[in-house]
């Protein structure tokens, strides 16, 4: 690992620090996702529900080893695209894996953005949740246009807001155990006639959503100081915080409630405290809900237009979508068009649908990725860089290939039509070329 850095000049602005890289990815990891996640986990595994996270948390850290390798190598805006280039030299799969991710951001933001309108604004004012929805998304894009810096310090607020409501949880229910309440017993108790081994890996995938984040973190390396020596540290150091937050959120929904009532709840953690009668308003838990979701859709509206400038910059996407804000220095045409797509997906499905649908797009760019550390083995760079051992990327691989096989048909078909636009928009983009070159042969 390097302790200096010599990293290409960059149109975009240094602004990301270690710490403020820390919490950017600490924020995307504990999103929204935790807050309603349990319930979903604990149908699967009953009061065992730590299991599938800890097993997510391992397989997550095996794809993360990758990234931070690739990461430091080419500190690049675009992420897994300039990943898939660099290993590939096949702009067809490049484009394929960078729209993967693409669709991936914006569907979940989308989904983010229907569950920031739904219940948890309700509960403060009553408004048309479709038109909500597109008005939030307007209001994140605007950060967005700001600056990183702007941004990613608004995300270091509001991710100490949400792990203050995990810690509140936490030690509101410590303090229930220790005056007698709960039951510790059930955070071994698997649901009566099911595998043990079968529950954790169906519930492994759900949790696995939780930790995924850790992938936006990437298409802003363009944009972090030092990124050799700072991005490994931050980004390990958030996955593992993240860990031991989820581990204890596991153990103590367990023992302060029978894994049959959290199952059913569809505000979990907000359960969990009222069933240790600690008296914490309701409306708190909402706020911090709130501002969970807003985080989760900030990052990753960051994340999708990084992505597209990126695109961009290799000749992927349109030339349009790498200009930048003349003071600024953001990428404000990226921003405006992600923002647009993600505003049309919110009138195309439930939060449930586009959540799955964003994990199986996931998996499909972190097996790219980790391939691609293998095939970049081979690759020099002048500056020093981050190594993973071999052997982690290719634990990584059969860590992907084993998740792919828990997706179901449903969603299988969702995202064949997601890659299909994509198809369509990539041979769209080779016919002007062809066309402005006079007929020669476009790249493949």
């Amino acid at each position: 690992m390097a302790t200096t850095e010599h990293a290409p000049d960059t149109k975009l602005k240094r602004g990301i620090t270690g710490p403020l890289l820390y919490l950017f990815i600490l924020g995307d990891v504990l999103g929204a996702g935790v807050y309603a996640l349990v319930g979903v986990i604990s149908a699967e595994v009953g009061g065992a529900l730590w299991v599938p996270l800890m097993v997510a948390l391992v397989l997550a850290l095996l794809t993360a080893g990758s990234y931070a390798e690739l990461v430091t190598k080419y500190p690049k805006a675009g992420g897994a695209a300039v990943f898939a280039e660099r290993a590939y030299h096949k702009p067809f799969l490049s484009f394929l894996v960078g729209f993967c991710m693409l669709a991936a951001g914006v569907t979940s933001a989308a989904g983010l953005a229907l569950a920031f309108t739904g219940d948890y604004l309700g509960a403060f004012i009553d408004v048309p949740a479709a038109p909500a929805a597109l008005v939030f998304l307007l209001l994140v894009a605007l950060l967005n246009a700001r600056g990183i810096k702007e941004s990613v310090r608004s995300n270091v607020v509001m991710t100490v807001i949400e792990v203050s409501g995990l810690v509140l949880v936490i030690v509101v229910v410590g303090f229930f155990l220790a005056g007698g309440g709960g039951d510790v017993s059930r955070v071994t108790e698997f649901p009566a006639g099911v595998s043990p081994a079968a529950a954790v890996l169906g519930a492994s995938l759900i949790a696995y959503y939780s930790f995924v984040g850790f992938e936006v973190s990437a298409n802003v390396a363009e944009e972090v100081r030092d990124v050799s020596r700072v991005y490994p540290r931050a980004l390990f150091g958030a996955l593992l915080t993240a860990g031991v937050v989820y581990l204890l959120i596991g153990l103590a929904s367990s023992a302060a409630m029978p894994a049959e009532d959290l199952a059913g709840s569809t505000s979990p953690l907000l359960d969990v405290v009222a069933a240790t009668g600690a008296g914490v308003p309701p409306w708190l838990f909402g706020l911090i809900a709130l501002v969970a979701v807003a985080n989760g859709a900030l990052l990753t509206m960051i994340m999708s237009s990084r992505i597209t400038f990126g695109m961009a910059e290799q000749g992927l996407f349109p030339s349009v979508f790498g200009k930048v804000l003349p003071i600024r220095r953001t990428p404000w045409v990226a921003i405006v068009a992600t923002t647009a797509v993600a505003m049309i997906l919110t009138l195309s499905g439930d939060l449930a649908s586009l959540a799955q649908t964003v994990v199986l797009l996931l998996l499909f760019v972190f097996l790219s990725t980790n391939i691609a550390v293998l095939v970049l083995r081979r690759d020099k760079v002048e500056h020093k860089h981050f190594r993973i051992p071999a052997v982690v990327p290719v634990l990584a691989v059969a860590s992907c290939v084993l998740l792919l096989t828990q997706q179901g048909g449903e969603i299988w078909l969702r995202t064949a039509i997601l890659l299909a636009v994509g198809l369509a928009l990539y041979f769209l983009q080779k016919l002007v070329r062809v066309r402005r070159t006079g007929g020669s042969a476009a790249r493949t």
